[in-house]
C-alpha cells in the first residue's frame, strides 16, 4: 500500500513543480518585457536630447540674423542716410508733397469711394 500512496504523491509534486517552473518563466518573460520598453524610452529621450542642441543652434542663428537685419533695417531708414540719398542725382526728381497732396489713411475706418 505504501507504493501506492507514494505514486498518489509524487504527480502532486510535479505539478507544483511544473507550475513553479511555469510562474517563474513568465516572471522572467515579463521583467524582460518591462526591461525592453524601459530601454526603448531611454533611447527615445537621448534621441531627442541629442535633436536639442541642434535646434538651440538654429534658433540662436535666426535670432542673430533677425538682429543683424533690424539693424540693417534701421541703417536704410536712419534720416542721415535718406538725406544723402536724396542728394544723388538719380533720385533728384523726388519732392516732399504738398499739403494738399498728402492723403491720411485713418486705421479702422472703412474706405468711402465716390
Amino acid at each position: 500500500m505504501k507504493k501506492n500512496q507514494r505514486n498518489r504523491v509524487e504527480p502532486q509534486k510535479d505539478r507544483q513543480s511544473f507550475a513553479t517552473v511555469v510562474r517563474l518563466f513568465i516572471c522572467i518573460a515579463v521583467a524582460g518585457f518591462m526591461l525592453f520598453a524601459y530601454i526603448d524610452k531611454q533611447n527615445e529621450l537621448i534621441e531627442l536630447r541629442l535633436v536639442i542642441p541642434v535646434l538651440a543652434k538654429e534658433v540662436k542663428e535666426i535670432h542673430e540674423q533677425n538682429t543683424r537685419l533690424l539693424y540693417q533695417i534701421e541703417q536704410f531708414e536712419s534720416p542721415i542716410l535718406l538725406m544723402e540719398v536724396m542728394r544723388k542725382p538719380e533720385y533728384s526728381h523726388l519732392r516732399y508733397p504738398y499739403l494738399n497732396e498728402e492723403i491720411i489713411l485713418r486705421k479702422g475706418l472703412p474706405l468711402l469711394q465716390n
